[in-house]
């Protein structure tokens, strides 16, 4: 592999410009304003896989944004990876909190990256980490290096729930057989902690809308008189927690599985330093449900929260209306065994039947997935352990994270596919926040780390 290392240290400027280039462009699926950026990035993606080496480099057309589709098959009877990632970002909103435009990708020190850190929307998640895999292949391919076959799948509607990449998937298994999945979209415990993602859980997403009169109304006129849609939607949001913060939803935790105190033991093992975490989020003091830990509660507990609420005037000044309706966007972060369909029906359920007759509810589902666990005792997570500890120099914690990649328990269902989840990223590097960033050095230590995953993996199955 010196002859790897030795590209990637002769290129590595090059590298940076290029994952630049894809930076600035604004490839925003939750926005229709900007579908003309989001199939920019995808072209740039398919250009960028050509020059890396791969023979075979198509875009799929589906419902919504494309599919970027590239293979490199060098021989029938090795192992063959899949490489998933995503081109889309998360909107950049509020844009006052960005210390730099968020298309306008700079490189700056921080305490955590001292070497310098980009700073863009969809630096960590996940151009910065799904491009490290195509600068990874370049490297292996140029210095007559890669071991096995690889393809590549990169969509553009991972930020909106992915609904056409299940189609896609379904339809073209034969073209997509693998012998194992892997995904850069996680991050790590830290640069001299590596870590590999061992849980996902589950999504489901929903908005909600409450009407109250058939128009805005003079609060001095109607106030007091009529059902305020917005006084109620903060009623019945509170009311969906009780004094420990434990959801109140009826059916909500019936398969929740409960981690027995040896596996908690082995959790609690992870390096965690709450003093730090604290100070980090300028808070003073942790929050949520009791009996749980903090790495608990962001891991293995199901959660409920609201991620955007509205209504009435917001505008400057004073405006005294009572408004007509109120909206909430609330996610609901699942673990394995519950399923996300049933939960949104029981959230729906619940949220109508807790609303007083003077409002109406309506309860629109947007997207979600089902939870993951990866076992430590396969071969290619013991492939990507033996290759963090080549490139770290120490063995990688196993961690399950609170995040959500609902098309991996997809992937099993219909390839039959084990994933792999090597993030590069860390927690403080502000993903679908103001301020996104990727180390620098994370982004160069993941592509010098993704070759020996492909030969440790090669060997294992020879």
């Amino acid at each position: 592999m010196k002859e790897v290392r030795d590209y990637i240290s002769e290129n590595k400027q090059r590298f940076l410009d290029e994952l630049i280039e894809l930076l600035k462009i604004p490839s925003i699926s939750a926005d229709l304003s900007f579908s003309k950026d989001v199939l920019k990035a995808a072209e740039n993606v398919q250009m960028r896989l050509k020059e890396a080496g791969c023979d075979i480099v198509e875009i799929h057309e589906t419902a919504g944004y494309p599919i970027v589709y590239g293979e490199k098959i060098i021989g029938p009877k090795l192992p063959t990876i899949l490489v998933y990632g995503h081109y889309d970002v998360q909107p950049p909103d509020p844009m006052d909190l960005w210390n730099s435009p968020p298309f306008e990708p700079v490189i700056q020190k921080t305490k955590l990256h001292p070497e310098g850190a980009i700073f863009a929307r969809g630096a960590c998640d996940d151009k910065g980490q799904m491009y490290m895999h195509v600068k990874a292949l370049e490297a292996m391919i140029r210095t007559s290096q890669l071991p096995c076959n690889v393809k590549f799948m990169i969509e553009g509607e991972e930020e909106v729930g992915s609904d056409n990449l299940a189609i896609y998937v379904a339809e073209n298994k034969k073209k997509l057989e693998n012998d194992i999945i892997l995904i850069s979209d996680t991050g790590m415990i830290a640069n001299d902690i590596p870590s590999i993602t061992t849980g996902l859980r589950g999504l489901s997403y929903v908005q909600v809308e409450v009407t109250g009169p058939n128009r805005d109304l003079h609060s001095g006129l109607y106030g007091g008189a009529v059902a305020n849609p917005i006084n109620i939607l903060a009623k019945m949001i509170a009311s969906l927690h009780d004094e420990n913060n434990h959801i109140t939803i009826p059916g909500f935790y019936d398969k929740v599985e409960e981690l027995s105190k040896e596996e908690r033991a082995e959790m609690a093992k992870a390096p965690f330093d709450l003093e730090a975490y604290k100070k980090a989020l300028d808070i003073e003091s942790v929050y949520g449900e009791k009996g749980y830990t903090t790495n608990e509660r962001n891991s293995i507990r199901p959660t409920l929260d609201v991620n955007g609420i509205w209504g009435g005037y917001t505008g400057e000044g004073a405006k005294t209306v009572i408004a007509s309706k109120a909206y909430a966007k609330i996610s609901m972060r699942l673990v394995p065994h519950q399923d996300w369909k049933e939960i949104t029906e029981l959230f729906k359920n619940h949220f109508e039947s807790i609303a007083p007759k003077g409002v109406k509810v309506k309860v629109t589902p947007h997207h979600g997935g089902q939870g993951y666990v990866t076992p430590i005792d396969t071969i290619g997570y013991q492939a990507a352990s033996k290759a963090y500890e080549k490139t770290f120099g120490k063995k990688p914690v196993p961690q399950r994270s609170g995040g959500s990649i609902p098309i991996v328990s997809l992937f099993e269902k219909e390839l039959g596919s084990k994933t792999i989840l090597m993030g590069f990223g860390l927690d403080s590097d502000a993903i679908h926040s103001p301020n996104e960033h990727f180390g620098v050095w994370n982004y160069l230590k993941g592509i010098e780390t993704i070759p020996y995953f492909y030969q440790y993996f090669t060997e294992m199955n020879s």
